[in-house]
């Protein structure tokens, strides 16, 4: 496969997660309705890379599943991924004004509405993804497990103990264990579950999903290094939000411990175990191995 088929990819899952995503929206803005719904419904529309559903894709494909409701499965990721998005840009986190191009959710609304907003989308999360279990055919137990996972990536086990770890981290000095720490959660969980989440919905072996996860671990590491380059070399134009935003509020980053050639080699690493994860568990599947590739060289 080449870069192209990455495209191809990644373009097939946002028109497939958009379509999910804007009847959710339209759904929410009957119930709950009034401000918090329309709020709910422009994070929902906001454009986005889709990277997580097409792992979610990918993965899927790699376990062997076919069906088209596995759409509804990353639409699940991209929701909980959305809801992490309009709480990051909140005053008391990262006090963003621009997200994916256009005015974040707190800006358009205002502070209370928007942190609303995205606790409602945790249980609109799951929602969606019990429709889209319902649609593969899975049972009660399989959906369990998988709403567990997706969960735990949301919480403080994952991406919200990732969040409080890195403000707890502004302003420090940070040995590279530590950042990996803090970014295997705060960015890594929600992309390892994406992978894991497509194996179970395929019904995939034991090892498929052990596979499956241990190269979305790998790849979420390498996702934030990536994100820490860019916000570094970047413009805000190319990024669709502020750039600099980690210099400015003395974060904790790739390149701040590593320098940029140090946070480069680091990503390309942690993509290369990605594909040996693959490997090792004898995985054959193209995609993935492009997509690392997209994930690490990507310019936005």
């Amino acid at each position: 496969m080449t870069p192209d088929s990455a495209e191809a990819l990644l373009t097939e899952a946002r028109e497939l997660t958009d379509a999910r995503l804007s009847a959710r929206a339209d759904l929410l803005r009957r119930f709950p309705g009034g401000r918090d719904g329309e709020a709910l419904a422009y994070a929902l529309g906001t454009a986005g890379k889709r990277v997580r559903p097409a792992l979610v894709l990918a993965s899927y494909r790699a376990a062997g599943g076919r069906s088209p409701g596995i759409a509804g499965i990353a639409a699940a990721v991209e929701i909980v991924h959305t809801y992490s998005l309009v709480h990051d840009d909140l005053p008391c986190m990262d006090d963003d004004a621009q997200r994916r191009g256009r005015p974040t959710t707190h800006v358009a609304f205002d502070v209370a509405t928007a942190t609303r907003a995205g606790f409602i989308m945790v249980p609109v999360a799951v929602e969606e993804l019990a429709r889209g279990a319902a649609e593969l055919g899975l049972d009660d137990e399989r959906l369990g497990r998988m709403a567990g996972l997706l969960l735990e990536a949301s919480g403080i086990r994952g991406m919200v103990g990732g969040q409080w770890l890195d403000l707890e981290a502004e302003g420090k000095s940070l040995d590279l264990s530590q950042l990996v720490e803090i970014h295997r959660r705060k960015t890594g969980a929600l992309i390892e579950a994406a992978c894991a989440l497509g194996a179970l919905a395929a019904v995939g072996q034991e090892a498929m999903v052990a596979t499956l996860t241990a190269y979305g671990r790998e790849i979420g590491v390498a996702f934030q290094i990536a994100d820490d380059l860019l916000d570094a070399t970047a413009t805000t134009e190319e990024l669709g939000k502020t750039a600099g935003r980690d210099a400015t509020m003395e974060k904790a980053t790739y390149v701040s411990v590593l320098g940029q050639d140090g946070a480069r080699r680091e990503a390309i690493r942690h993509a290369q175990a990605a594909g040996s994860a693959l490997m090792g568990g004898g995985v054959a599947s193209d995609t993935l191995l492009v997509l690392a590739g997209y994930i690490v060289q990507r310019r936005s």
